[in-house]
């Protein structure tokens, strides 16, 4: 329950930077905007960075490429992809597209990052992407167009999504403020050499606050989620994003809903629940290793104590976990990482 609570907050506060990007796209190109919301997030997040504290050993080289990673596709590449497809389509279909990241998550999860996905995850997916090909093909070449640019964010977003959920080795709010900084910087240093373009102050500060809200509260929550249920279970509840930034694109940009997003909502919704409970349970192993990651002690993995805290109490620290095997109905959070 936790993990799926994080998580639906994370996407209400996710879907209203579509809306929020459209009206915001119109004094920024889509780098000067990705820049700005990124660092926003790494904003965001900083004070919980600081009163975080140390609270690792640093990051290995296997976690430290799984950050570059997370960077690169969803801080960089991802929201740039996004921003160029809001030019060419309404933010409310827009919004119902990014349910594509959900189906990218989960089939880039089975493929190479060793989730599991059952019949029923396969007809969620198949549900998502036949919904996402009618929602662009309504909208003719500029449709196709955004189409693209979306599909190729929510790829994007898909090996964030999955490489974000391995790192173990720094908290959820600290990955975020790297990802903020060096994506949010990059991009910025990208709109500077490009174009010869104006940075309205006032502007400037609104997608500042945008991305410390819509980005970083939201990509600090996902994280957390996403270590606790992983990261296929935690997109499928992400998808009520697209939901929300749709509904707010007709109330706030006066947008006009088209036939097509009845259709879209009509399998989406479906879809998204095949993908919440896929789940399944067998026997198996876990080898011994050492990391640190938001947990608790009363999920059967983490059976270190600490005297005077309950057992329920959430906490991230350094702890290492000796070799075990069991058999229990579980998803692919960062200890059931396994093809089977």
């Amino acid at each position: 329950m936790r993990g799926f609570v994080l998580a639906l907050l994370s996407a209400a506060l996710f879907g209203a930077a579509t809306p929020a990007g459209k009206i915001l796209l119109t004094d920024f190109s889509p780098f000067q905007l990705a820049g700005l919301l990124y660092l926003g997030a790494a904003v965001g997040v900083a004070p919980g960075v600081l009163r975080e504290g140390r609270v690792s050993r640093g990051l290995d080289r296997t976690n430290r490429l799984r950050l570059a990673g997370a960077v690169f596709f969803g801080g960089v590449v991802a929201p740039v992809l996004l921003l160029f497809a809001l030019r060419f389509m309404q933010a409310g279909s827009v919004s119902l597209l990014l349910n594509l990241e959900m189906a990218a998550t989960a089939v880039l999860g089975v493929a190479l990052f060793g989730e599991h996905l059952g019949k029923r995850g396969w007809l969620g997916v198949a549900g998502v992407v036949a919904a996402g090909a009618v929602l662009s093909g309504r909208g003719g070449e500029p449709g196709l167009r955004a189409g693209l640019l979306v599909t190729g964010a929510c790829l994007c977003w898909g090996f964030d999504n999955n490489l974000t959920a391995l790192i173990d080795g720094i908290s959820p709010v600290r990955t975020t403020w790297w990802k903020g900084v060096i994506a949010g910087t990059t991009n910025l240093v990208v709109a500077l050499c490009v174009a010869s373009t104006s940075w309205p102050a006032s502007r400037v500060v609104i997608a500042v606050a945008v991305g410390a809200v819509c980005y970083g509260a939201s990509i600090a929550l996902y994280v957390t989620a996403a270590h606790d249920a992983g990261a296929t279970r935690t997109q499928a509840v992400f998808a009520a994003a697209p939901f929300i930034g749709a509904v707010l694109s007709c109330l706030v940009l006066a947008e006009t809903p088209e036939r097509s997003w009845l259709f879209g909502v009509a399998v989406l919704v479906p879809s998204v629940a095949l993908l919440i409970f896929d789940r399944h349970e067998h026997f198996h192993v876990h080898e011994a290793v050492a990391h640190v990651h938001s947990h608790r002690h009363d999920d059967g993995h983490h059976v270190h104590t600490h005297p005077g805290q309950p057992a329920s109490t959430r906490h991230a620290h350094w702890h290492e976990h000796e070799r075990i095997g069991h058999r229990h109905a579980h998803g692919s959070d960062l200890h059931h990482r396994h093809g089977r």
